[in-house]
Parts: C-alpha cells; structure tokens; sequence
C-alpha cells in the first residue's frame, strides 16, 4: 500500500471517529472538592440545521448502591439514540461500597441511600434542563429509567418532595418512569396529583426486591437493616385505585437480576410505553412475560 493511501486511510477513520464521538457527549454534573458525577449522553443524529427537539430519557443503573458504573447503560441509550430519543447514564455516589446493604446493615443508613441517590438523579437532570438548548432536548420529555438500586431511586426521585426540588424548574414534571426490580418506601408516596406514567417489569420470585409487598432481602423484622417495600405489583395495583397509567410486565418466576430484562433486550417494549404516553390515554396494563434467556446486545 502506498504512503498516499495509508495516509487517506489513516484520514478516514479520524474522520469517522470523530462522527462517532459527536453522537455521546460527557458532562461533570456535580464537581466539587468532595464529589464529581458525571453524565454520558447519546443524541440522535441530526442535520446541523436541524432545530427540533427529542424526548429524553435518564438512566440509572443497579448494583446495590456499592458498585457497576453509568458504563452500564451504554447500549441502551445508543438503542434509544438509533430511534430519535436522547439517552443519557449518570454516575451516583456509591454510598454501601464496603458496607452491609442487608439484613445486617442499618435501616436508616439504608433509607437515607436511597435519598440520597434520588437527590442526585434530581441534580442530574436539573443539569441537563440547563444544557437542553445545547443538546436539542425537550424538557417536557423527560423519562426516568433504572434497575435494581436505578429503580428504586428514581421512584423516590419523582415521589419525594424535598429541597431539591427547588433546583428543577417550577413547574417541571418527569414524563414518565421505567423501572426494574423496583420497589417504594411507603406506597402513599404516589397521590392523586403526583402520579406519573410507569413502566414497571419485576420478577415474580424476586428474593432481594419483593415483587408485590414485602422486606428488602427477606429480612426478619428483628434484623436491624429490616425494610419493609413496596414492589412493582403493589405500585400498580394502586395506580389502578388512582386512574392512573402504569403498565407491569410480571416476569414468572424471574428473580432478581430480571429486573434488567428490557433494558437490554426487546427494548422496543420501552418505545412502545413512551409511544403510549405521547398519545395521552391513560392505561393500566398486566401482561406475564417469560425470562428472556440471550446475551446482552
């Protein structure tokens, strides 16, 4: 191969790797001398001139509050990139690494995690909002979506009012939520003018997070990290007493790690439920799926 070709290939692919990037932008949205979060985001690609703007949807990953990465939420936000809606995966503190998130651990430690993540899911999209002129973002189209630890704190992140709030703009609301494996502290958290659309799947054997009511881990109540939640079953079942919309896929006899499932296959699941929440019918939904047996994609 010529000098000449070599450098015209060489050229090309700097030329695509630069194409690649544009379409995932990295942003620190809490930096301080104590704490750095940062937020990957994928973006639909589109003409320069182009001046409308797409749905986003957040993504919060599992681990227990103690390890895996924002890295977790890659594929599916390229997913939601490749179909005209932004995804981005945000870093949160990992506040149980080296301490015990179960039967042994502390309830209130336990408890005030699950704020505390929530709060910084609020931070995150306060940030975002900021950037949404930049990224070509519709602020009236925000989805929440986690797994496991994800979902348990962007139930609290919508439910729970608090200071932080006050960073959101006055009259923002999230579009919707799509959790897995996700449970409430206290049920009464959703009321008649707070509730908001959900996508919920959980397995029906879940041994961590109960699928309808339950402890956390099957602690007995005695334990001192014993907490009593609210699974997806329970969510849905009084979002139908409220009118409200909600769909559940009851995943039979999936344990725990189900709670990824469509994250990471079938995800046009999740289009079609934000398809549906665009068309503004309200809905309740029970549908029983079988585990989904592949690889990652």
């Amino acid at each position: 191969m010529s000098f000449t070709k070599v450098i015209c290939l060489f050229m090309g692919m700097l030329s695509f790797n630069a194409l690649f990037s544009q379409s995932k932008k990295t942003f620190k949205y809490v930096k301080n001398d104590s704490t750095k979060l940062k937020v990957d985001v994928f973006l639909p690609k589109t003409k320069r001139k182009d001046t409308n703007k797409v749905p986003l949807v957040i993504f919060v990953h599992g681990g227990g509050f103690s390890d895996r990465t924002r890295k977790d939420g890659y594929n599916f936000c390229k997913f939601l990139a490749k179909n005209n809606i932004a995804g981005a995966t945000i870093d949160y503190t990992l506040f149980m690494k080296g301490k015990d998130f179960g039967c042994n651990g502390n309830t209130k430690e336990k408890k005030q995690t699950i704020f505390n993540v929530a709060n910084q899911i609020k931070q995150a999209t306060s940030y975002l909002i900021k950037k949404s002129e930049r990224l070509k973002i519709d602020t009236s189209k925000i989805f929440l979506a986690g797994t496991s630890a994800g979902a348990e704190s962007i139930l609290h992140a919508v439910y729970i009012k608090n200071e932080f709030n006050n960073r959101l703009p006055k009259d923002f609301k999230y579009k919707g939520l799509i959790a897995g494996a996700g449970a409430l502290i206290d049920i009464n958290l959703i009321t008649e003018t707070n509730k908001t659309s959900m996508f919920l799947f959980h397995g029906t054997k879940d041994q961590t997070v109960p699928y309808k009511t339950g402890s956390h881990r099957n602690c007995p109540e005695k334990a001192s990290g014993y907490l009593n939640l609210f699974g997806s079953y329970s969510i849905t079942k009084h979002m139908e007493s409220l009118q409200g919309t909600c769909q559940l896929f009851s995943i039979t006899d999936g344990e725990h790690h189900v709670g990824d499932t469509y994250f990471y296959y079938q995800q046009y699941y999740i289009l079609r439920f934000i398809e549906d929440v665009f068309l503004g019918d309200p809905f309740i939904r029970y549908e029983t799926k079988k585990a989904v047996s592949s690889k990652k994609n």
